[in-house]
């Protein structure tokens, strides 16, 4: 009877397996979110009343931190108690440094929708240059009957 107990007891021969190469571990490396989300995600925490609008001051160009100014006061997206969401995200390149860019966000039962640009700058930089809002409720009209 053999004391080797690297094998099977029923085992015969002498030959070992090879080395067994380690398994490759897929680590996940943390990607950076692309411009349009990341601006996204700006946007809603200054238009949900949880940053103040000077926060977008140096990512702003043009009319859209006069935009800012004007939308954030009223907290388009701050629900009472319920914190908004971005559910989704997607921007397009209609041109080299340009991104237009458009988001659902959800508070409590409500979904509204956000578009914005962002233009690159000469220095690489990407900025917010304009910003609008969307899903208002609006009443559901009834048909009118027609007349004939």
């Amino acid at each position: 009877m053999s004391m080797d107990k690297t094998r099977p007891a029923a085992r015969r021969d002498q030959r070992r397996p090879g080395t067994v190469p380690p398994q490759q571990i897929r680590q996940r490396t943390a990607r950076h979110p692309r411009p349009h989300q990341w601006f996204a995600e700006r946007l809603l925490a200054v238009l949900s009343g949880r940053r103040p609008v000077h926060w977008m001051l140096g990512h702003t160009i043009g009319e859209a931190y006069d935009q800012l100014a004007e939308l954030a006061p009223s907290s388009p997206f701050g629900a009472e108690g319920v914190r908004p969401v971005l559910r989704h995200c997607h921007g397009a390149q209609p041109a080299t440094g340009v991104v237009e860019a458009f988001a659902s966000v959800a508070a409590g039962d409500r979904v509204r929708a956000m578009a914005f640009r962002l233009e690159r700058g000469p220095d690489l930089r990407w900025r917010c240059a304009a910003v609008e809002l969307g899903g208002e409720r609006v009443p559901h009209a009834r048909p009118v009957p027609h007349g004939d």
